[in-house]
Order: structure tokens, then sequence, then C-alpha cells
């Protein structure tokens, strides 16, 4: 070896020790089913991953893929995340009807008022009964829960006779559970489906909150909405979730990174940003001069489905769970947030 390449190999060699090769560097995928630009990715997965790629000072990649770009339909979330097609995922619960039951407690109807706090109670409650339950088989990074659930009609809807007949959409078994006691005719489908079922008459009315509306075009595709005072007529459980194996090739600091950035209060804010979000969607419906209509008593609304409650309770003590245990817990510490 000459004198240049020696210097040259000396060189590099420093250069190597001032720089350590990062050999633990890790890219996840992270797979969902809203477009890029719905207030879900926007506001709360990006910054969760922009956050955790900081923190981790570029050590960890999140590559995200929006609207099902790896394959599949949105139910089948859970179990890419279980047999590792996707590293992460954030889906809805409730699009596995029946899978986990003890998330369900926070769909029952006119049950939940705030979701920062029931997304609180719900991180909680997934520690305390799902973790090793109903969630053994992937690694929950969040828990949290939508704002309140809004009924958008092509008719006029302002009382609970109105529903009767109507083809409305519904997200998960509690909400078509829901709709069918309202005298509605449930039609399941994920959040893509709803502006062509719109469009095409597959259904009269679907349910969501107001923030997924704007991405949808919905207040374009209907011109009434109606939506309540006090507790919610309904909200979904969500949860992101990561593949165990993903999770525990990790190691020990990045896996730090990862844990710092989720949990309880990821959980909270993710429930209170998407409740915030509602405002803004909403006023465009009003810009648009559409018809909302607010329900500031809702008893005969809450009359009407209070069965679910009885049939839920009695659903769960077949499964050998308490139902009403979990009712009640979840009413305390939903009461208890912020105090």
């Amino acid at each position: 070896m000459n004198r240049r390449t020696i210097l040259g190999v000396i060189a590099a060699a420093g250069l190597c020790l001032a720089h350590p090769v990062q050999a633990q560097d890790v890219t996840l995928n992270l797979h969902q089913f809203l477009p890029a630009q719905a207030n879900v990715p926007k506001l709360i997965l990006d910054v969760w991953a922009d956050a955790i790629e900081a923190d981790s000072d570029g050590r960890i990649q999140i590559n995200r893929f929006p609207s099902m770009q790896l394959g599949g339909v949105p139910p089948e979330l859970m179990d890419q995340a279980i047999d590792g097609v996707a590293d992460i995922i954030w889906t809805v619960v409730g699009y596995t009807p029946g899978r986990f039951p003890r998330t369900e407690v926070f769909e029952l109807p006119f049950f939940v008022s705030d979701a920062a706090a029931a997304s609180s109670a719900y991180w909680q409650m997934y520690e305390r009964h799902m973790r090793d339950t109903e969630f053994r088989d992937v690694h929950v990074l969040g828990t949290w829960v939508h704002g309140p659930g809004v009924i958008h009609s092509q008719a006029p809807i302002t009382a609970p006779e109105d529903m009767t007949g109507v083809k409305a959409r519904g997200a998960s078994r509690m909400v078509n559970q829901l709709l069918g006691e309202l005298g509605a005719t449930p039609v399941g489908m994920p959040v893509p489906a709803i502006p062509e079922a719109l469009s095409k008459g597959v259904v009269d009315a679907v349910t969501i909150p107001w923030e997924v509306t704007g991405g949808l075009k919905v207040p374009e595709l209907v011109s009434n909405h109606t939506e309540f005072e006090g507790n919610m007529l309904y909200t979904l459980t969500f949860v992101l979730a990561m593949n165990p194996d993903s999770y525990a090739a990790l190691p020990d600091d990045l896996k730090a990174v990862v844990d710092a950035n989720s949990g309880l209060e990821f959980s909270v804010n993710a429930g209170r940003i998407q409740q915030d979000a509602d405002a803004p969607a909403r006023a465009v419906a009003v810009a648009r001069g559409n018809t909302i209509t607010t329900i500031t008593d809702p008893s005969d609304w809450v009359a009407k489905t209070a069965p679910i409650y009885t049939a839920w309770i009695a659903e769960m003590e077949a499964k050998g769970i308490d139902g009403q245990a979990l009712i009640d817990e979840a009413k305390a510490l939903m009461a208890a947030h912020g105090n």
C-alpha cells in the first residue's frame, strides 16, 4: 500500500469512529385506511411518527401507507399487524365485530361525554383488562375514541321515528345495534366506502363524527345533519397497534423512544385532537347552508336505545365478562379525568 492509500484508510477509520454506523437502524411501515390528508393521519399519526423519528435521531424511519396501499381491506388491518404484513396499523376496533368485546363499553349509546376522558379510561382499562386478553397478539401503542357521533342524512331527522326504514351506515356492531333499535336498516361499511354508497343510494344516511365529513365530501352529498347535546349518541374505539416481533426487535433505547411517545398521554391527546377537529368540519356544512338539527333533549332517543345495555351485559356474561363492572369502571374513570 502506498502512503496515500494508507492515509486514506486511516482517515476513513477516523471518520467511522467519529460517526459510528448505526447498525440498529430500523424502518417501520405504518398502514391505515384513510387518505393521507384526512385529519387522523395529518393531525395524529404523522405527528406521532415524526416525533418517533426525531426522538430516535433518525434511527427509526416510519413509512406511512394511507388508503390501504399495502393491500387488503380495513377489517384486515388488525391481522396485518399480528401477522407482520405491516409493522404498525391504525384501525377502528369495531371493524372486526365481537373480537374485542371489552372495548365495546365505550360504544354504548349516550355513554361518553368527552373524547379525552373516554380515551383516558380506555387506556387504563386496556392495561387492566385487555392487554392480556383480546389484545394479547399485538403491542398496543394507543387507544382512543372520536368526538360525538352525528347522523348525516338525505331527509331531515329530528326525532327517533324519523329513523324508521332509513338505510343507515354504521361502523361497528354496537352502532348497528343502535340504528336497529331506532328502526333504521343498518348497513355496515368502512369509512372509505361512504361517498359511493351515498351517491348511489346504497344508504340514505351515515353515522360519522363531524371531523371525517370534510375528506369524504359528506356535506356535498347530503344536506341534513343531526347532532346531540350532552352525552354522545355514540362513539367508536380506535387502536394504534404494532406487530409484537417488530417491537421486540428494537434495541432497548429505541423501545424507550416508542414507549415515551405512546400510552396514556398520547391516547388522551389523540382523542382530544379528533374531537377538536369537529368544529372546522361542521363549519363547512354551515357555510353550505345545510340544515343542522341539534337535539337538546335526547330523552326519547335514550329510552329507545336503552335495551342495548341489557343485551350487551347479557352478551358479556355469556363470554365470562362482567359487563356491568366494565360500565361502572368506565364511568368512574371518565368522571375522574382531569380531577
